[in-house]
C-alpha cells in the first residue's frame, strides 16, 4: 500500500519547517545577503530538515515500534524503505537547490549541513554528543544563509541559534521517560542567557520584543516541567522550542538591522503552533 500525502506529512512533521527559514533569513541579514536569493536558500534548508525527519524516523523504526507505535513506519502506512528513500531524495534536492541558487559557496555549506543532518540521525543522536550535533546542524543552516556574503557576522546568530537547539535537543532526550527538575531548569536559564543576548543591540525595541515573545513562549512550558518534569511536559517544552523559534530568528534578524524582515519572521511562530495541531512537530 502506497503511503497517502498525510502519511508523508507527518513523517517529515512538514509544519515544523516553519522554524527553518527564519536561519537562513538572520545568517543572510547579519551578513548583509538578505535578498531574493535568501528565498532559495531557505527553500533548500527546508528540503533538508524533511529530509532529517524522514532519516530520524528510518533510523529509530524499531525503537518507535515500542515507543512511539502511531508513528508512519511502524503503524505500517510508510515502509522503511519507502522513508529511506524520501529522506535520500530531499537531501539530493536540498543540496543542488543549495548549488543552483547559492553557487560554490552555498554549497561548500549545503554539502557539510547534509552530512551533519544524517550523521546526528545515524549515529550522534543517543551519544553524549547528540545536542551539539543537532546544534550544529541549525548553526550550519544560519551560515548557509549568510554564504557569500560576510560570514564572521553570522557568527552570533549562528552561535545563538546553537545555543537554543542545544537546550531543545537536550529535553528531547527525555520526552518519552521524563526527567529530574534539574534538566528544564538548566534548560530554562539557557532560554534566559539567548534571550538576553539577543537584545544587546543600540537599537532594541523590536529584538527586544521578540526576544520577550520567545523567552515567554518557550520558558512558560519549561517552567510547567521544572515543576512536573514528566514526559508530557518535556514534549511540551521541546515543541514550544521548535515552533517559537521563529520569534527567535525574528529578534536575531531585526538585531541586524532589518526589524520588518525580522517581524515577518516571528510571524511564522504563530501559524506553526496551529499546524501542531493537526501535526505533531516532534
Amino acid at each position: 500500500m502506497s503511503p497517502t500525502w498525510r502519511d508523508l506529512v507527518e513523517l517529515v512533521r512538514a509544519p515544523a519547517a516553519l522554524s527553518v527559514p527564519g536561519d537562513v533569513v538572520a545568517g543572510a541579514a547579519a551578513a548583509g545577503r538578505l535578498g531574493p536569493r535568501t528565498a532559495g536558500l531557505a527553500g533548500a534548508s527546508v528540503l533538508l530538515y524533511w529530509a532529517g525527519m524522514a532519516a530520524n524516523d528510518w533510523a529509530d523504526r524499531e525503537i518507535d515500534a515500542v515507543e512511539r507505535p502511531s508513528r508512519p513506519i511502524p503503524s505500517g502506512r510508510v515502509e522503511a524503505r519507502t522513508a529511506l528513500a524520501v529522506a535520500a531524495g530531499l537531501t539530493a534536492a536540498g543540496v543542488a537547490a543549495a548549488g543552483l541558487v547559492g553557487g560554490k559557496k552555498a554549497l561548500a555549506v549545503a554539502a557539510p549541513l547534509a552530512g551533519a543532518v544524517w550523521a546526528y540521525d545515524l549515529g550522534l543522536k543517543n551519544t553524549p554528543a547528540g545536542p551539539a550535533a543537532m546544534a550544529a546542524c541549525r548553526a550550519l543552516d544560519v551560515l548557509l544563509g549568510a554564504s557569500g556574503g560576510r560570514l564572521r557576522r553570522a557568527a552570533w546568530p549562528a552561535a545563538t541559534v546553537f545555543a537554543h537547539t542545544y537546550t531543545v535537543t537536550a529535553l528531547s532526550r527525555s520526552e518519552v521517560d521524563g526527567a529530574t527538575p534539574a534538566l528544564p531548569a538548566a534548560t530554562l536559564a539557557g532560554t534566559a542567557a539567548v534571550a538576553a543576548a539577543t537584545v544587546a543591540t543600540r537599537r532594541p525595541l523590536v529584538p527586544a520584543g521578540l526576544a520577550a515573545l520567545y523567552a515567554y513562549r518557550y520558558g512558560a512550558p519549561q517552567l510547567a516541567a521544572v515543576r512536573d518534569p514528566a514526559a508530557p511536559r518535556i514534549r511540551a517544552s521541546v515543541g514550544a522550542g521548535i515552533l517559537n523559534l521563529p520569534a527567535l530568528q525574528g529578534a536575531l534578524t531585526a538585531r541586524a538591522g532589518r526589524p520588518v524582515a525580522g517581524i515577518l519572521v516571528a510571524a511564522a511562530a504563530p501559524l506553526a503552533r496551529l499546524l501542531s495541531r493537526k501535526v505533531s512537530p516532534t
